[in-house]
């Protein structure tokens, strides 16, 4: 304990008498709290394990807290220009973190600059001192037993549950145990505010030509200036926890936070896409998926009916009695949506997209209940009506046999949700007039049969070797349907279109032909315009 740690305790045992009321508290508590090397924190013990909660501005927390790859136990093997360890033989067992990844750091400043309802959960960050890898200081016993713990904690109520954290620089070191890349995002935004722009880097640092600019925040995102110049005082939640315990030797104390990491990140699953859209409350496209699949009448739950979307997975299986899935809902309305609302797209890969304006979610609502409704008119989801889908489903060759329908299947339904968006909102063409044609081609088996080499998806959608639905042939697919829909009559992309249709229909040097003989690829031709 240092000599102003004592010194502390011996002001609050005089000024704060057992019959001290409100005023007493608050003035002391203010009094206290004022002071920069102490954090007010509530102790709390979960399997064994006693930490400290409390609060921190992200401007301490930047500038105050290290990454953990930089303890010094670890020092050998660091890496000072990339924050990470070097791994290799004798390092591996030391190793307490994943590599940072600092390709994400440019999304979490955007996230934290632009966002105006922002959050990062709290950081679990670990008190160390010098002493502790002294293997001579006096701090350790003659057998290696620490005398003292790493932490200096100065209780404030009888039963010592809340309480000052000494964390005056000159004392302690912090490093994050879990929150290493908020941490990052953190003194990313400080640079940002500091310098007006920010270096953008690979996952190992090597910098890439791209800045963030605050100028390009303020043009894309309307950022405030005097907004952004405040977030450094904001606060940020904060669990400490000792590097070491009193009565704990070295080794046992390493085990521990090691056993702590993995345990963390162990118990933070990752939420599944289809929960990802379920959540998501920024991406337009996801807000419209969520509305069709709860209210539409093709998909909505009603008694007596099946459910209609599987709401986590992002496959159907094949006796699944689901029409679609959430995330291929989303992809629909991205695919369909996105060729009029492209604005609603993230600028960039890996940066969170602003929540459109209410009259644009509406209106892309009222476009994707259209689309649906038109949909519900085609001739293979009118068997819905006394049919389950499984049958359609499943391919002729599997079990219970089945009409290897594509619209049954979550690739095929977003490719002709991304072929009707650019045929409707890039070409001018007429939503009535599409869906007569569709409806015409459904009708005569079109979108049926997808495993017999007289479907036009054999060996585009369908994988002939593997027998097997393939999402590699998902933009083939796309170009295909806007040619037989009329969308496509340059004569060069027509040719290369009926090239990538032969190349999709041939295994080495043999292709298949509509009649499911042997042809030359100069044989397979483009199918009727409808």
């Amino acid at each position: 304990m240092t000599d102003n740690t004592s010194e502390l305790k011996g002001n609050i045992s005089q000024q704060y008498p057992e019959n001290a009321n409100e005023e007493t508290l608050s003035l002391l508590l203010n009094k206290f709290l004022g002071q920069k090397d102490y954090i007010l924190v509530q102790e709390t013990e979960m399997g064994g394990i006693k930490s400290y909660v409390g609060s921190v501005t992200l401007e301490w927390f930047a500038n105050r807290v290290n990454y953990a790859s930089s303890l010094p136990l670890l020092k050998h093997k660091y890496n000072s220009e990339t924050q990470n360890i070097e791994i290799d033989a004798d390092s591996i067992d030391e190793v307490q973190q994943r590599p940072l990844d600092w390709s994400r750091q440019g999304a979490l400043v955007q996230y934290l600059a632009a966002r105006k309802n922002h959050k990062f959960p709290p950081v679990l960050v670990v008190i160390n001192q010098s002493w502790v890898d002294e293997s001579k200081a006096e701090q350790w016993d003659n057998h290696g037993y620490a005398k003292q713990s790493t932490m200096d904690f100065i209780p404030l109520n009888k039963n010592g549950e809340v309480g000052l954290l000494n964390v005056a620089e000159d004392n302690v070191s912090i490093y994050a145990l879990d929150g290493q890349h908020r941490l990052m995002g953190v003194q990313g935004l400080l640079q940002l505010i500091k310098n007006g722009n920010l270096q953008r880097y690979k996952k190992d640092k090597t910098p890439i030509n791209s800045f963030i600019t605050i100028s390009e925040l303020v043009d894309n995102y309307q950022v405030d200036i005097n907004n952004l110049k405040n977030l450094p005082q904001e606060k940020i939640g904060i669990e400490f926890i000792c590097a070491v315990n009193k009565g704990e030797n070295y080794t046992a104390a390493k085990q521990r936070i090691r056993s702590i990491f993995v345990h963390v990140n162990l118990m933070a699953a990752p939420l599944t896409k289809g929960q990802l859209t379920q959540l998501n409350e920024d991406d337009g496209f996801a807000i419209v998926a969520r509305k069709i699949a709860v209210n539409h009448p093709l998909l909505a739950e009603k008694n007596g009916r099946k459910q209609r979307v599987n709401w986590n997975s992002t496959t159907v299986a094949i006796n699944s009695t689901v029409l679609t899935t959430l995330q291929a809902l989303q992809d629909m309305s991205n695919q369909y949506l996105g060729q009029k609302f492209s604005h609603w797209k993230p600028l960039e890969k890996g940066l969170i997209p602003m929540r459109p304006e209410e009259h644009e979610l509406q209106e892309g609502i009222e476009d994707f209940t259209e689309l649906f409704d038109n949909l519900s008119s085609l001739p293979s989801y009118k068997v819905l009506e006394h049919e389950d889908t499984p049958v359609l489903r499943r391919f002729s060759f599997e079990k219970g046999g089945g009409e290897g329908n594509m619209l049954f299947r979550p690739v095929s339904q977003v490719a002709l949700a991304q072929a009707l968006g650019i045929l409707i909102f890039r070409k001018g063409f007429d939503l009535e007039d599409v869906f007569k044609k569709l409806r015409k081609f459904d009708r005569q088996g079109g979108f049926s049969g997808m495993e017999h080499p007289h479907s036009l998806w054999y060996g585009v959608l369908y994988d002939p070797n593997k027998k097997r639905v393939q999402v590699s042939g998902k933009d083939l697919a796309v170009k295909l349907l806007i040619y037989i829909l009329g969308g496509i009559n340059e004569q060069m992309e027509v040719a290369n279109l009926r090239k990538s249709l032969a190349n999709a229909r041939s295994t080495e040097d043999n292709t298949i032909g509509f009649d499911g003989r042997l042809v030359k690829p100069q044989d397979i031709g483009l199918p009727v315009i409808l």
